[in-house]
């Protein structure tokens, strides 16, 4: 169903996002990579083409919104289409509130919220005028619960997946666009190395011990969602380890 479909993925560097990006070169589409770190992006660039796959990457900056307008031109001057918008890029700095990392707030603000706005403004014109598209925004299990040190991330994920179903009622029947919240739960990625608040190095400790869901897990959910047949809009998954309680 995706063979030759062109899809964006941001925060392709590492993570779900490299994981995605093999994953769905392998089904067939042809992926547009972005991130800030250029050198991960060649990595991933050379294996996908290594493999057979088309691939186009540039460096991205999901807080510049400029940036997001340049991708999605250079992506459309290439391709001449974008069928599929991956916001995958984020950050999740936990700590507890009373420690006021206002830094680390304002980060998660411009890359989990932002971030995801830009780049799909960045698209949803042109997917508004050919009438398809399908937009997947990675939200998280803390999308849906909020715990202790989670406030201001669980707040952002929370925004997520309002704009995901806001998006879905705006464009699904009126353009033929599609959207899917995915809502991980632990994922072995670099998410927990931007943890700088020291009172949480159990909590990080304790998730290490869990057996994690991995980026390729993800990756194939997404998969899962944007390879229906076009009359079915999968609009969340929920994706937890067996051993995840919360």
């Amino acid at each position: 169903m995706i063979k030759d479909k062109v899809a964006i993925i941001t925060g392709a560097s590492s993570g779900i996002g490299f994981a995605t990006a093999l994953a769905l070169s392998k089904a067939g589409a042809k992926v547009a990579i972005g991130a800030r770190r250029v050198d991960k992006l060649e990595e991933l660039a050379k294996t996908i083409t290594e493999n057979g796959g088309e691939v186009f990457y540039q460096k991205l900056d999901v807080t510049k919104k400029s940036e997001c307008d340049n991708f999605a031109k250079a992506v459309l001057e290439k391709w001449n289409s974008i069928d599929i918008l991956v916001n995958n890029a984020g950050l999740m700095p936990l700590s507890f509130f009373k420690n006021l990392k206002v830094d680390e707030w304002d980060q998660m603000v411009d890359v989990n919220i932002k971030g995801v706005l830009y780049s799909t403004a960045a698209v949803i014109t042109h997917m508004k005028e050919k009438k398809s598209g399908h937009i997947v925004n990675l939200s998280s299990v803390a999308g849906r619960i909020v715990f202790p040190a989670g406030s201001v991330y669980c707040a952002t994920k929370h925004a997520v997946a309002a704009f995901s179903e806001g998006l879905r009622q705006e464009f699904s029947v009126r353009s033929n666009i599609r959207v899917t919240s995915i809502e991980p739960g632990v994922v072995d990625t670099e998410l927990n190395n931007t943890i700088t608040d020291e009172s949480l190095k159990g909590f990080v400790e304790n998730t290490k011990k869990m057996e994690a869901l991995q980026a390729v897990d993800i990756a194939n959910a997404i998969l899962f969602a944007v390879d229906s047949p076009s009359y079915v809009n999968v609009n969340e998954i929920l994706i937890r380890p067996t051993t995840q309680e919360r």
